[in-house]
C-alpha cells in the first residue's frame, strides 16, 4: 500500500508470502519491482492466495517471485527466511548492487 507513495527507483522484495497486489504493476509505483526467496525458506509453504471471509479481506495473493507477479526475480541463495542480509550471501550481495543502482549486475534466479 505505501510503495505507491514512496519517491524510490527500485523495490526489492525478499522472502514475501505476498503483496496483497495481483501484480507488480498492480502496487501502483513506478520503481522497478525485484523479489526473491532463499531456497530454504518456509514461506514457500504458504498459501498463495486472497479472499475474502465474512466480509474481510484475508490471505497474501500472488507469490512475488511467480511470473504472473511480473517482479524481476533475483538469485537469493540457499537461506532461509533469517538469512537474507547474512554477510556474504547471495541475496545480500545482489540487495546491495539493487540499491548501488548495478542492476545489470544482480544475478537472477
Amino acid at each position: 500500500r505505501a510503495a505507491a507513495h514512496l519517491d524510490i527507483d527500485d523495490l526489492a522484495l525478499i522472502g514475501s508470502p505476498g503483496t496483497g497486489a495481483d501484480t507488480a504493476a498492480a502496487l501502483g509505483t513506478p520503481a522497478r519491482v525485484w523479489a526473491a526467496r532463499g531456497a530454504d525458506d518456509w514461506v514457500a509453504e504458504v498459501p498463495h492466495v486472497r479472499t475474502d471471509l465474512f466480509g474481510v479481506t484475508v490471505g497474501f495473493g500472488t507469490d512475488p517471485v511467480s511470473p504472473a507477479f511480473g517482479a524481476h526475480v533475483f538469485a537469493a541463495g540457499r537461506g532461509g527466511h533469517s538469512d537474507y542480509f547474512s554477510p556474504g550471501s547471495v541475496s545480500l550481495t545482489n540487495l546491495a548492487r539493487i540499491v548501488l543502482g548495478d542492476t545489470a549486475e544482480v544475478t537472477r534466479a
